[in-house]
């Protein structure tokens, strides 16, 4: 007998009709022996539709009451899941993230899970129920609900996983895998076999939606086998696992991109110690995340120091920012959303020289000018003028021979 932990996305239950088909599902790996707990989203929309009622009410509502709205989408779909098992003579029995106690910690909207209290699972696993548990939500030490951020249905189900030994934790969404590229944007994009945790690791945070990168940490940080696969498609998908040594042999496995960036520079800033702190000190206060940072100096002795952010949070860092400029005496602040970031991925980069010179070359010759340039052992980042996001990453894919290399 063999423990899954089944995640659905929200397109896979966006309906009534795909919630008795993933019912079926559930069902039929009940039936041939094996416990499982299966962890769902809202429904299609219904996320989306919740944030714009309570911009009707308040364009900057309280994060405590926004989660207390928000997280009750994915209520909606444990209960409708399980009268749909229960319909078709499947024991289920549904679980908000509270009520599982998920323990977090009070950073409404962008709350990380410390603690599973499984007991009441595992009853329930035990007594041949299906356990339906609510993803992207928990609660604080306080009582207080939680959310864990968008895609944060993925952590639930690789945290719970992860807490209860299960030997395969499955992502169903609407894709079959994790690919070489957005296939809408590269229509020769093709499906990968296997990838790294630390590849996947580095997708995830580059910009690919197909994973959460916090669920990514936890499945290797733990060791949880993950595996995505498509809820409308039959087939293997993709594996992420540990390296191993044929992977040594693929130079690139896949290429990000991120359109949420945006761009805030700082000019003319007096070059003394601490000048990084000044800068990005109050946003790190204000729970933004900086990715990329860039710092030039001078000959007049002053500093010009470029960072991004998320595009959500641009407003509230562009404030910070001119507010800072103020206190250390810069000369100019100034921003730009334009911007994309795209990103070469792969762990054969340890042992393959000049890939950086071939993107750079790439994009050159198609007259696309790289703005920002950030580089580890195994992923590589520009970023580039929004409107030529398709032509870099086409480019970019065909340089590398990402389809073919997937092929084989």
């Amino acid at each position: 007998m063999a423990l899954i932990v089944q995640k659905y996305g929200g397109t896979s239950v966006g309906t009534p009709e795909r919630i008795q088909a993933v019912a079926e599902k559930v069902a039929a790996v009940r039936e041939r022996g094996d416990q499982i707990i299966v962890v769902v989203s809202a429904m299609s929309g219904e996320t989306n539709r919740l944030i714009s009622l309570s911009k009707e009410i308040n364009e900057r509502p309280d994060p405590r009451e926004m989660d207390v709205l928000v997280a009750t989408g994915e209520q909606v779909t444990i209960a409708l899941l399980s009268m749909a098992l229960h319909k078709i003579g499947c024991p289920a029995r549904s679980y908000t993230g509270g009520q599982v106690h998920i323990l977090t910690d009070s950073a409404h909207s962008k709350a990380r899970i410390q603690d599973i209290d499984d007991a009441r699972v595992r009853a329930d696993l035990e007594a041949g129920r299906v356990v339906v548990v609510a993803g992207f939500q928990g609660v604080d030490e306080h009582g207080n609900i939680t959310t864990l951020g968008r895609g944060g249905s993925d952590t639930t189900a690789v945290a719970m996983a992860a807490a209860l030994t299960a030997d395969e934790c499955q992502i169903f969404t609407d894709v079959d895998g994790v690919y070489t590229t957005d296939p809408r944007v590269e229509p020769k994009a093709c499906r990968l076999e296997k990838i790294t945790f630390e590849e996947m690791l580095e997708m995830a945070s580059l910009g690919s939606k197909v994973l959460q990168i916090r669920a990514v940490e936890f499945a290797g940080k733990y060791n949880v086998p993950l595996r995505v696969l498509s809820s409308f498609e039959e087939g293997e998908g993709t594996l992420i696992t540990f390296e191993d040594e044929g992977m040594e042999q693929a130079k690139i496995s896949g290429i990000a991109f991120n359109r949420d960036e945006a761009k805030l520079t700082i000019r003319g800033v007096p070059d003394q110690p601490g000048v990084a702190y000044s800068i990005l000190g109050p946003i790190s206060g204000s729970n933004i995340e900086v990715d990329m940072i860039v710092q030039n100096i001078s000959e007049d002795n002053t500093t010009d120091f470029t960072f991004t952010v998320h595009r959500n949070d641009y407003p509230k860092a562009l404030e910070l920012l001119k507010e800072t400029a103020e206190i250390v005496g810069a000369r100019e602040v100034d921003g730009d959303e334009g911007i994309v970031k795209i990103s070469l991925v792969g762990v054969g980069m340890r042992s393959h020289a000049g890939i950086a010179a071939t993107m750079f070359e790439t994009l050159a010759k198609e007259g696309i000018n790289i703005r920002m340039i950030s580089t580890s052992e195994i992923k590589i980042s520009v970023v580039v003028d929004e409107k030529y996001l398709e032509l870099g990453v086409r480019s970019l894919h065909e340089a590398f021979n990402l389809a073919m290399e997937a092929a084989e």
